[in-house]
C-alpha cells in the first residue's frame, strides 16, 4: 500500500495527475478538465510540459521541431535501437520507413477487407447470447483475426498474441507507472513477438504468399528495402497497433451509445451517418489519450521557452474535450460530424489518430472496423446489464477489461 501511494505521488509530480486514482480511470475528463483550469500549458513539478489545449496539441503534433529522440526527453520509456517501429523515429528515418509499409499497406487493401470483416462480425455477434461481455465476444476477436489474417498469422498461433500484446500494450506507458514486473513481461513479450515473427517472416521468403507480411519482406523502393529488424518493428507495431485500438473503439464507442438512449435512436434511425457518428465516438471517449514530443530544438511555444530535449506530453484525450474547439465538448452527439453546416460550425478533427506525418497509417482499418461492428451490433437489441465497469490500468490506452450486456 505503501508503495501504490508513493507511485501515486510520483506519478502525480511527474504528470499533474494521478492516473492510478480509481475516479481517474472510470472518467478521467473531469481531472483534464481541472488541469486544463491551471493553463493550457503547464509545466510539472518534475520538467514535463504538459499541453491540455486542441490549438496547442495540434500544433505541436504539425510542428517538425518536436519530434522522437531516442531517450523521449529523459521522462518516459527508453526502446532499444533494433525494437524501434517508425512510429518512434523522425526523419528521415520515418519517411523511409513510412514510405516503404505504406506500400503495402493501402487504402485499396483495406477496403477489400470488407466482406471479410462484415462476416466476421455476423459470426461473433451470432456466437453471442443472453448476457455476454462484449469485449471478449466482440470487440477483441474481431481486430485480432483481421489484422492476423492481414499479416497471414495461423489461425492457430492468434492465442500467443493476447498475452504478448496484453503486456506490449501496458508498456506503452511511461516506465515510471510500471512495476518492475511488468517491465520485465513487456520486455520479455518484445523479445518472443520479435523471434516470432523473424521465424514468420523466413517462412515468407521462402514461400510466399497474398499476404502482408509477403508485401513486407518483398516491398522496395529503389532497391532500398526493410532490414530485418526493421520489418519484425513494423510487425508488431501493425498487430499490437492494429487491434488494440480497435478493441477499445469498439467497447468505448458501444458503452457511450448504450448510456446515451436519445443518441443510439439516432445511431439506428440513420446508418448512413455511421462513419460521422464514430467520428464522434472516437472523439467523445478515444481509445488512445495522450502523446509525446520532445523538443528537438529550443523552441517557443505558447509564449514558453520549451528547451531541446523536454518533453512535452499532450493530452489528446483533453484536447477532444476542448470546449475552445468543441461545442457542448462533454455531450456525445452524432449530429457533430454528420452535418457541420447545419451547425453554424464546423468541428475540428479529433485528435484521435494524430496529426501531421505520425497521423495514424491504420486509421482507415480501425474506422473500418469500428463502423462495421457497431451497426451491426444495434442492428439487435443490446442492453447494458447494471454490473460494475472496470477499465483497464493502461494510460495511454483506455479500455474496458470487460463489458457486460445482454444480446
Amino acid at each position: 500500500m505503501e508503495e501504490a501511494t508513493e507511485q501515486a505521488v510520483e506519478a502525480a509530480a511527474i504528470l499533474g495527475f494521478d492516473p492510478s486514482d480509481p475516479a481517474f480511470r472510470a472518467d478521467p475528463y473531469p481531472h483534464y478538465r481541472a488541469l486544463a483550469a491551471g493553463g493550457r500549458l503547464q509545466r510539472t513539478d518534475i520538467g514535463l510540459w504538459v499541453a491540455t489545449s486542441y490549438e496547442l496539441c495540434d500544433r505541436v503534433l504539425r510542428d517538425p521541431r518536436f519530434g522522437h529522440q531516442p531517450k523521449n526527453g529523459g521522462l518516459w520509456r527508453d526502446i532499444a535501437e533494433r525494437h524501434r517501429s517508425f512510429l518512434t523515429l523522425d526523419p528521415p528515418d520515418h519517411t523511409r520507413l513510412r514510405g516503404l509499409v505504406s506500400k503495402a499497406f493501402t487504402p485499396r487493401l483495406v477496403e477489400r477487407l470488407r466482406p471479410r470483416i462484415e462476416a466476421l462480425v455476423d459470426e461473433l455477434l451470432d456466437a453471442a447470447s443472453g448476457e455476454t461481455d462484449l469485449v471478449s465476444a466482440l470487440a477483441y476477436p474481431l481486430p485480432v483475426i483481421v489484422i492476423s489474417e492481414m499479416l497471414g498469422v495461423p489461425a492457430c498461433d492468434r492465442a500467443l498474441f493476447k498475452g504478448w500484446s496484453t503486456c506490449l500494450a501496458r508498456g506503452l506507458d511511461p516506465d515510471f507507472l510500471l512495476p518492475g514486473e511488468e517491465i520485465r513481461r513487456r520486455d520479455d513479450a518484445r523479445e518472443e513477438f520479435g523471434a516470432y515473427f523473424r521465424e514468420l517472416a523466413a517462412c515468407r521468403r521462402a514461400r510466399p504468399r497474398d499476404d502482408l507480411l509477403s508485401a513486407l519482406v518483398r516491398v522496395s523502393d529503389g532497391g532500398d528495402v526493410l532490414s530485418e529488424d526493421e520489418l519484425v518493428a513494423t510487425c508488431v507495431l501493425l498487430l499490437v497497433a492494429g487491434h488494440e485500438t480497435t478493441v477499445n473503439l469498439i467497447g468505448n464507442g458501444a458503452l457511450a451509445l448504450l448510456r446515451s438512449p436519445e443518441q443510439l435512436a439516432a445511431f439506428r434511425a440513420r446508418p448512413c451517418d455511421v462513419p460521422a457518428a464514430v467520428e464522434e465516438v472516437l472523439r467523445y471517449d478515444p481509445p488512445v489519450q495522450l502523446t509525446t514530443r520532445a523538443a528537438l530544438d529550443d523552441v517557443e511555444l505558447d509564449g514558453s521557452l520549451i528547451e531541446r530535449g523536454r518533453l512535452v506530453l499532450l493530452l489528446t484525450g483533453a484536447a477532444n474535450r476542448d470546449p475552445a474547439a468543441f461545442r457542448d465538448p462533454d455531450r456525445l452527439d452524432l449530429r457533430r460530424y454528420a452535418d457541420p453546416r447545419a451547425r453554424g460550425r464546423e468541428a475540428p478533427q479529433h485528435l484521435t489518430f494524430g496529426h501531421g506525418i505520425h497521423f495514424c497509417l491504420g486509421a482507415p482499418l480501425a474506422r473500418l472496423e469500428g463502423q462495421i461492428a457497431l451497426r451491426k451490433l444495434f442492428e439487435r437489441d443490446v442492453a447494458l446489464t447494471g454490473a460494475p465497469l472496470a477499465y483497464r490500468e493502461n494510460l495511454v490506452l483506455r479500455g474496458l477489461r470487460a463489458l457486460p450486456v445482454t444480446l
